[in-house]
């Protein structure tokens, strides 16, 4: 059987592509999960894709991971600095999860360098463009392989 990952997107990343290129890049949404889709194959993972620029649904989606999941990759967009209520989903499920980041949070506005998500995830990416998604993703799929042996 196949361990199963949930990728989730937080608001405004499906822009990717069009938002601010300078600090996000040229690959779009589709791009990120198709190179996030083949490597999860080469891993021995399946993954599933979420986006939603909306809390409420991120949360309810988070929940729902307990029972179709054993890990998330989440870029929780401008949530990351604001939502309580994805970081209390994250903990109520027991699951895993990593933080991924596009650009360096650490280097932009202040507002910008707090992570309520960051404190309950068992690690963080940061800053390497589209690549935190895969350098996340390996590092997730690592951590679930030792955990089950």
């Amino acid at each position: 059987m196949k361990m199963r990952i949930l990728v989730i997107h937080g608001p405004n990343l499906n822009m990717l592509g069009k938002r601010e290129p300078e600090i996000y890049g040229s690959s779009t949404l589709d791009d990120v999960n198709a190179r996030l889709a083949k490597e999860a194959k080469e891993l021995g993972a399946e993954v599933e894709f979420f986006q939603s620029n909306s809390e409420g649904e991120i949360v309810g989606r988070i929940q729902a991971a307990m029972d179709s999941a054993e890990g998330i990759l989440i870029n929780p967009g401008a949530y990351t600095h604001t939502s309580i209520a994805i970081r209390d989903a994250i903990l109520s499920t027991g699951l895993p999860v990593v933080e991924a980041h596009i650009s360096n949070i650490y280097k932009r506005e202040d507002f910008r360098q707090r992570s309520y998500v960051s404190g309950v995830a068992l690690a963080v990416v940061s800053g390497f463009g589209a690549e935190s998604y895969s350098l996340g993703l390996r590092g997730l799929v690592d951590y679930l392989k030792k955990a089950g042996s």
